[in-house]
């Protein structure tokens, strides 16, 4: 859903990021690339051979105190695993069937399957490129490695060369698939996305398990209670949240009983690439089940998240629906975008954590769904000021919006000799210089949604909110009204004044000034 709280959980980082298309190699993956260069490591002219084929290596393998590491992206397709290099945190991750192994560069720490193992030596990142060790990881996989000394090679053998089974060239399963119109697309899996009504938000969701559906975190965030609709406006009460993944956006729930949905299929390895025709069915503005179709227009990373850009449109209440390849492979979750765009640039999760998230998933999860704890509390009756500041603080301290998040800081409260509730922020003041006009609309309707929560916890109370523009200059600006101008101790001349004015009881009144 396109509106507020659904920049928050995704939009956010990736517009203060410019769209997340900055190149890959960040200070974190930097940072990370010199301490391995600070390690002793020796190039080798060793070969390494899977299944009896030579496999060829963009760089060499390395050997650290003895051990052997190869470049991670080639040698886990060669496995037939799936793999992703966290670039901001130096994780590197390894999916392979019900397997997945999490390691990162200069840690002596991997986590397989959620359980922390010991390495002699760490994986670490070379010019860029992540490393791993080599035995370690085949040995996971459940290959064998040995070292032939004569031919001065490092050689493996999976279990399907011990069945006589030829390893599948790269790609080669994708011809063989047929690709689909966006009718046969809407014939499969139309029935398998439904519509959520939560008593905060509207958004979308992806039938997953007998009595699962996949959404976005957000769009159950202080959610109390929720209902799933199917295309046939079927009812379907949500029994709590089974398991989430706050930075990846996403929510798996449970119904309170087994739907009739065909659940749709999530896997690591799927066609998505840049270019490609993908179809969109969420419910945008509640409208159920629409849908769209587009291109994926690029690929990016924020915190570990992998994100597909893609242009077929979608809108407020879009939100945990499906995005699907030509294939009518499941490829990713619809989560955030821009308004006020023409370029429709939308943004979906991979599947690919979709498929980590389910995968983590137990039976006794399942049977202990229930609704997360809300973020604000029912009421603030008697509630001292300074817990009224540290919520304001704490939940309220930022503005998402279609041109990057407005940063909200001095957040004080107060009650005045006439009772009012008075709460008082400043704007970031370049936010406000920059953006101010072009996000007016954005901006009052944060304020409003802020004045209802607070008139939903002080019911009885007269409440103001008022956000200022305040910043020091080293000249005297003109133009301002009496009082917005004050000269300061140090000579500085500071600029303050309302751009915000909400006040609450039974009825609402605001303004703006940008």
């Amino acid at each position: 859903m396109k509106q507020t709280t659904w920049y928050k959980a995704a939009a956010c980082t990736m517009l203060a990021a410019g769209l997340m298309l900055a190149p890959l190699a960040t200070a974190g993956s930097q940072a990370y690339a010199a301490e391995a260069k600070q390690t002793a490591v020796q190039s080798q002219e060793s070969s390494l051979w899977i299944d009896g084929k030579k496999l060829t290596l963009p760089k060499p393998v390395v050997k650290v105190n003895g051990v052997a590491l190869a470049p991670m992206k080639e040698l886990a397709d060669a496995l037939g695993a799936v793999s992703v290099l966290e670039v901001k945190s130096g994780a590197m991750i390894l999916r392979y069937g019900s397997l997945t192994m999490s390691l990162a560069a200069g840690k002596k720490e991997a986590i397989v399957n959620g359980k922390t193992v010991y390495l002699a030596t760490p994986a670490m990142l070379q010019n860029g490129v992540p490393y791993i060790p080599i035995r370690f990881v085949v040995e996971a996989l459940g290959a064998t490695v040995k070292w032939d000394a004569a031919d001065n090679a490092i050689k493996i053998e999976t279990w399907r060369n011990t069945d006589g089974e030829e390893i599948p060239e790269e790609g080669s399963a994708l011809p063989d698939l047929p690709k689909l119109s966006s009718r046969e697309i809407v014939d499969l899996y139309d029935g398998s996305v439904v519509m959520i009504m939560t008593n905060k938000a509207q958004g979308s969701g992806i039938a997953v398990g007998e009595d699962l559906i996949l959404t976005n975190y957000h769009v159950m965030k202080d959610a109390t209670s929720a209902t799933a609709y199917d295309i046939f406006s079927d009812e379907m009460k949500v029994k709590g949240i089974v398991a989430y993944d706050e930075t990846a956006d996403l929510a798996i729930i449970r119904t309170e009983k087994p739907h009739e949905l065909t659940p749709v299929e999530t896997t690591f390895d799927f066609e998505a690439e840049k270019g490609d025709r993908v179809v969109a069915i969420g419910s945008p503005l509640g409208l159920q089940n629409t849908v769209s179709d587009g291109l994926i227009s690029n690929h990016s990373y924020e915190a570990g998240v992998s994100w597909i850009q893609f242009n077929a449109p979608t809108d407020h209440g879009s939100s945990g629906g499906a995005l699907f390849n030509e294939y009518g492979q499941f490829i990713g979750i619809t989560s955030a975008g821009y308004d006020n765009s023409m370029a429709d640039l939308n943004f979906a999760v991979s599947a690919f954590h979709a498929s980590m998230l389910l995968g983590e998933v137990t039976d006794t999860m399942i049977k202990d769904a229930k609704f997360l704890a809300p973020s604000l509390p029912d009421s603030l009756a008697g509630a001292p000021l300074a817990e009224i500041r540290s919520l304001l603080k704490k939940e309220f301290s930022s503005v998402p919006t279609s041109s990057g998040v407005a940063e909200l800081t001095k957040w004080e409260a107060a009650r005045d000799a006439e009772g009012w509730l008075v709460l008082t922020a400043n704007i970031d003041p370049l936010f406000y210089l920059y953006y101010a006009q072009a996000v007016e609309d954005e901006l009052k309707m944060w304020t409003i949604q802020l004045g209802q929560e607070f008139h939903g916890m002080l019911p009885d109370d007269k409440i103001q909110v008022l956000i200022s523009f305040e910043r020091d200059y080293a000249f005297q600006p003109r133009g301002f009204a009496q009082g917005e101008v004050t000269l300061m101790e140090e000579g500085k001349w500071r600029v303050k004044h309302t751009v915000i004015d909400m006040q609450l009881q039974d009825q609402m009144y605001i303004r703006t000034k940008v």
